[in-house]
């Protein structure tokens, strides 16, 4: 069993994801915390947690800031931030700071699920031990590509999926690829290929910028702003 650690300011959030958690195959719920010094009291003193759902506005500090302690105080357990923090800055320094995942709340039990699932089968190839040739390795990080929503194709990660979808979102207008590469860290191509995705499903529209010469330079806006 994969043991969880649910940490959500929210009495009533936490109880929920909780009740999702235990409804995963594989997954228990080993405790629940409220605050940041409550969670890692917790590391400290259950017997083991493989798996933290952090949630980012704790009353103490935020949850990027819990994960930073966890890590100095030699915990290893992984963490999935699980909030309603959708800044990409937050977005950003979760992917820094090791989070594997990034959940947006408000989220069905579906979304939780896939997460939880991909994890999982991070776990059981992890788990073979041995060296790793390439192909293991692509499989590794593809378990953690898995689309969390319909429409994801297969080798897109949810996490840069989600980081240039807020960059786009929260943006005062059309952002070409290189606009969106330097405010999300992830490179020209990278940026250009989920512009592309999220034109294809209709949440992004593509605008054209006409110069003095050459040619024009693909912008992308926000479809609610278009």
């Amino acid at each position: 069993m994969i043991e969880v650690l649910v940490v959500d300011d929210d009495t009533r959030v936490a109880r929920v994801n909780a009740a999702y958690v235990e409804k995963v195959p594989g997954f228990r719920v080993a405790g629940q915390a409220h605050n940041a010094a409550e969670a890692l009291r917790l590391l400290e003193l259950l017997p083991r947690v493989d798996l933290v759902l952090m949630d980012h506005y704790l009353p103490d500090r935020t949850g990027i800031e819990a994960v930073q302690e966890m890590r100095r105080r030699g915990h290893q357990a992984d963490v999935i931030m699980v909030t309603a923090a959708r800044d990409v800055a937050t977005v950003q320094s979760a992917m820094r700071h090791g989070a594997l995942q990034y959940l947006v709340k408000p989220f069905a039990f579906a979304g939780l699920r896939a997460k939880l699932e991909a994890y999982g089968e991070l776990r059981r190839t992890l788990d073979v031990g041995g060296e790793a040739e390439q192909a293991d390795v692509d499989r590794m990080f593809g378990a953690l590509s898995a689309p969390s929503e319909p429409g994801l194709p297969k080798g897109h990660s949810p996490t840069t999926a989600e980081l240039v979808r807020q960059c786009l979102m929260h943006a005062d207008g059309p952002l070409s690829a290189q606009e969106i590469a330097d405010r999300t860290g992830v490179s020209r191509q990278t940026a250009q290929r989920y512009l592309k995705l999220l034109e294809r499903t209709g949440r992004a529209r593509l605008t054209l910028k006409y110069g003095d010469a050459g040619r024009p330079e693909h912008r992308y806006v926000w479809a609610t702003r278009a």
